[in-house]
């Protein structure tokens, strides 16, 4: 996504992604010390790669990007994987989808009927503060409404209510938050893997916020 600029190392980056997210995936509550482990371990390799390199000029950008893709984006999206671990975890991954969904096609659906004031110009010139005002109302009823059609067995309406509003604001926060990447990285999707989708990241981009947020209020709630 971000190669136009900063021309990341993008295999290096999906290999360690891999094996970080494999290595993760059998430690359902990480140690700091696992975690710190990873980091070091890529920073480790991606500056080995720059070192060698024949030309390291603009080494930090490259550095900076293949860390964020091999790092954070694993570490945000393997929640998912300890949501679904948990008592009555597919009903809860099923109830994340669908309130980030109704809450983005309502957000999107008044911030173009209604939008009048900018949520974040210099980041998402069409995000509006009406459309994520109308996310936030409609992600916690749809969250309300999921937890009386499938969840009453494992969520209470109180709980409902405030993983409702969680989704609601980390997801379009991380809608900015990939905006805000896409920017600066001068193109308009992530990738081209989903043909009219954009990449992956961009089927993604809401819940790396969303899915950390979720599963340690959870945690609390519990």
């Amino acid at each position: 996504m971000i190669s136009k600029k900063y021309n990341p190392h993008t295999t290096v980056s999906i290999v360690m992604a891999s094996a970080f997210f494999v290595f993760l995936r059998f430690f359902r509550y990480f140690p700091a010390d696992k975690v710190i482990f990873s980091a070091i371990v890529m920073m480790f390799v991606l500056f080995g790669i720059e070192i060698f390199r024949e030309n390291p000029a603009f080494c930090i950008g490259r550095i900076s990007s293949s860390f964020l893709g091999a790092f954070f984006i694993p570490l945000a999206l393997i929640h998912m994987v300890y949501i679904r671990n948990l008592n009555g975890g597919m009903k809860l991954v099923f109830f994340i989808f669908i309130v980030v969904w109704i809450l983005d096609t309502m957000a999107y659906a008044f911030g173009k009927a209604l939008g009048k004031h900018k949520l974040a110009k210099n980041v998402s010139p069409k995000k509006t503060l009406e459309g994520a005002t109308a996310g936030i109302v409609f992600g916690v009823l749809a969250a309300v409404a999921c937890r009386c059609i499938f969840m009453s067995d494992i969520l209470t309406l109180q709980n409902a209510v405030i993983l409702g509003l969680v989704i609601a604001v980390t997801g379009q926060f991380s809608d900015l938050a990939e905006s805000l990447i896409k920017r600066d990285g001068n193109v308009k999707d992530s990738g081209k893997i989903v043909p009219g989708h954009g990449g992956v990241f961009d089927r993604f981009d809401s819940y790396l916020f969303t899915a950390p947020a979720v599963y340690y209020i959870l945690r609390i709630l519990k």
